[in-house]
């Protein structure tokens, strides 16, 4: 038998255990770019989780079920981090009622946490993290045995699961690797183990040179914003234990509008996360106190500390209501540029190299005053978690799947005021259906994929989520991928050029594809995109 606040430690560790394996998850991605990006966004994810147990003051298993499955909704990053969340909800929502957990109570949360997930996603592939946990778990609901002995035995059958994926996926077998995600969640079991067996959470290792990166990353974010343009100097957040489930939080919400901005407040059972950008934190609390008991109070001087991963279009006192608003996501300052002279609202930073999390995206879009907001994802691995944002945010959203930054632009000139959302919504999904995006970068591994042999550093040329191109030269590789990518009623074609590209080298490359592609209209535009060469795209 467990407690909550024993269950809440067996979860830390598992997170933390996979926190530190993170580096190695990464390294197992199929596809050989520079953004591998399974471990990250599956440690993030956890580690939000983690984050909020920790600070859980409460044996009950049913308040620690609570705050891991509000946790993990909102810290959701990227796909292989939703499909993880959506496990720890099922897991929360098994275990939800309870005061102490039975043995067999946490088998069959891992059970439902499993079947959760598979749920989740629209086309299930066997040989993923859905099948070593599935198997995991139907070890643990045969076990008879204590707990130690469910986890076992669950982890135990989830690694013989994980070594035959190779066989279950070719994609995984070409590359001599198992799957990610499913390593993923066995580091997570592990860690669990860990702390049965010696009573003890693994400590979570931050690196001096993590923690550097992290630093920089910090002091780069800070210093493109300043401090004296900050209209509300605290950001105030906290959860609020409601005193009984009639209590009106709407009328609470209302009550905060003039007080402050940035505000998020999300009603979600028993509990209400509470957001908001204020000068007064103390009226904001008095008012929140009538709602029931507050917990994980934090307040932040933003004048002298601002780590949000969320730019915004400069805030105005008051921002006009309007029919339609727009969220995306980019990294790189001249894309963002381009998104706000196309009338994006609100950019958040991230895509290739950082997933942003489903609160991040749901607090964009909560500062939006609109009718509907658009929200452009511009990355496959985003989707699930705008998506998830929408599913759960009172606003009204709509999500265009976009997987790359040239469909978010097509989709944005396809955009009419005049129309109404449904026409809007089918003009800009018929728009990114007719553009073609590719992406140049480099082999981060020695590799096969498709047929084709990689070693590390050669130039890759992606169109279309394949690999098109390989070989030495940046110039001769984006030639192969707008060959792949171009056709007789092509018209145009506009190169966006990374960070790491001089404009003179972008211009050159430009009048090879003119001189080559003579009746198409080139076009070369600075993005400053981090890892990528180029992005391109044929209309």
């Amino acid at each position: 038998m467990m407690n909550g606040k024993l269950l809440a430690q067996m979860f830390i560790s598992g997170a933390n255990n996979l926190y530190n394996n993170r580096a190695a998850v990464d390294e197992l991605n199929v596809f050989p770019v520079p953004d591998g990006d399974t471990g990250s966004n599956m440690s993030m994810t956890a580690s939000a989780m983690a984050k909020a147990l920790s600070e859980v003051q409460s044996d009950s298993v049913t308040k620690v079920a609570d705050v891991m499955s509000f946790a993990t909704l909102r810290g959701a990053r990227g796909n292989s981090g939703v499909i993880l969340s959506q496990f720890f909800r099922g897991i929360s929502k098994s275990l939800k009622g309870k005061t102490e957990c039975e043995p067999h109570d946490l088998a069959l949360a891992l059970k439902i946490g499993s079947d959760t997930a598979y749920n989740a996603v629209m086309n299930p592939t066997e040989g993923t993290i859905l099948t070593v946990a599935r198997d995991a778990a139907d070890a643990a609901v045969s076990t008879e045995g204590d707990i130690l002995s469910i986890i076992e035995n669950a982890a135990q059958k989830g690694y013989e699961t994980l070594k035959k994926t190779p066989e279950m996926l070719p994609a995984l077998k070409t590359a001599g690797v198992v799957d990610a995600g499913g390593q993923g969640w066995l580091y997570v079991l592990d860690g669990m183990l860990y702390f049965l067996k010696n009573n003890e959470i693994i400590v979570k290792n931050i690196s001096e040179s993590g923690a550097k990166n992290q630093e920089e990353h910090s002091v780069k974010a800070q210093s493109k914003l300043k401090t004296d343009n900050i209209k509300y100097m605290y950001c105030t957040e906290f959860i609020v234990e409601k005193k009984d489930r009639s209590v009106n939080v709407l009328a609470f919400k209302q009550s905060l509008e003039k007080i402050g901005d940035s505000m998020l407040v999300i009603d979600d059972d028993d509990i209400v996360k509470v957001h908001i950008h204020t000068n007064n934190p103390g009226i904001v609390l008095e008012k929140a106190v009538k709602l029931g008991t507050m917990i994980n109070i934090k307040i932040d001087n933003m004048k002298h500390q601002h780590q949000s991963l969320i730019q915004s279009a400069p805030e105005k006192a008051e921002m006009p209501h309007k029919k339609f608003g727009f969220v995306a996501v980019c990294a790189g300052d001249g894309i963002s540029e381009i998104f706000k002279d196309l009338g994006i609202d609100n950019i958040i930073e991230g895509g290739q190299t950082m997933n942003p999390s489903t609160e991040d995206i749901l607090a964009a879009c909560e500062k939006i005053n609109a009718d509907m907001v658009f929200v452009f994802p511009n990355n496959k691995n985003i989707i699930l978690a705008a998506n998830q944002a929408r599913e759960i945010s009172k606003k009204n959203i709509t999500v265009i799947p976009t997987k790359s930054i040239p469909a978010c632009v097509a989709a944005m000139l396809a955009y009419n005021e005049a129309k109404d959302a449904e026409n809007n919504e089918k003009a800009m999904n018929k728009a990114i259906s007719n553009v073609k995006s590719g992406q140049i970068t480099f082999a981060v591994r020695d590799t096969e994929v498709d047929g084709q042999k990689i070693s590390k550093d050669d130039i890759l040329g992606i169109a279309e989520g394949k690999i098109k191109s390989v070989g030495k030269s940046v110039s001769d590789v984006l030639c192969g991928v707008v060959d792949e990518m171009y056709d007789e009623d092509s018209e145009f074609i506009t190169l966006y050029y990374g960070s790491g590209v001089t404009e003179e080298d972008a211009q050159k490359a430009g009048k090879i594809l003119e001189e080559k592609y003579e009746d198409t209209e080139v076009s070369v535009k600075y993005g400053g995109q981090p890892l990528y060469y180029y992005l391109v795209s044929v209309e």
